[in-house]
């Protein structure tokens, strides 16, 4: 199998490549200076003047769907999502404000009835000892006036015995004066002498 060369074909500038062309007769027609003129112009299509009529109409529709998006769907949306927010901070906060005042009156009632229950305990036990002294009084005086009755009764009772003594005393003293006289003179006493003896005595 031959093998078959070719060699790389050069490029050429555009004005050489259209003398090439039209050297070689290979159909150079009337627009073809036209069209190597256009090409060989370069640069970015956007900013050449015929393009900018397409693109400002472009660039409002765009902006027009733009700003219909933006005021009909986005905004309305966070509009509400913000107050809604907004409204649920509010309600919170005021919640807030709500139980603190509840809780500040129920702590004041609740120290109004520790200082009252303070007062009323306070009030009981005053008269708790107020009745524990009255009693106590009272026994001690009821006690007291046992006591004495019983000293009364015992003191009765020793003037009793002292008297019922003092009467055997002159008894046996007269028994004893009889039995000396009737031992020293050998005859019995009568009993003028003994009471005489017993006044003399005393």
């Amino acid at each position: 199998m031959a093998a078959h060369t070719s060699a790389a074909t050069p490029v050429l500038p555009v004005e050489e490549a259209v003398e090439h062309a039209v050297a070689n007769g290979h159909g150079a027609g009337p627009n073809t200076a036209t069209e190597v003129a256009d090409h060989g112009t370069g640069g970015l299509p956007q900013f050449e003047t015929q393009h900018w009529f397409g693109q400002i109409a472009y660039l409002l529709i765009l902006f027009a769907i733009l700003y219909l998006l933006i005021s009909k769907v986005f905004a309305p949306r966070l509009r509400r999502v913000m107050d809604e927010r907004a409204n649920t901070i509010a309600t919170a906060v005021e919640t807030a404000r709500q139980v603190q005042a509840e809780a500040a009156g129920q702590a004041a009632k609740a120290q109004a009835e520790v200082a009252e229950a303070r007062a009323a305990s306070r009030g009981l036990a005053a008269a708790a000892k107020a009745r524990v002294t009255e009693e106590a009084n009272r026994r001690a005086a009821e006690e007291e006036a046992v006591v004495n009755a019983r000293i009364a009764e015992a003191e009765a009772a020793i003037g009793k015995t002292r008297d019922a003594a003092m009467t055997n005393v002159t008894s046996i003293a007269s028994d004893t004066a009889a039995a000396i006289v009737e031992r020293l003179t050998g005859k019995t006493a009568t009993a003028a002498e003994l009471a005489a003896a017993g006044k003399g005595a005393a």
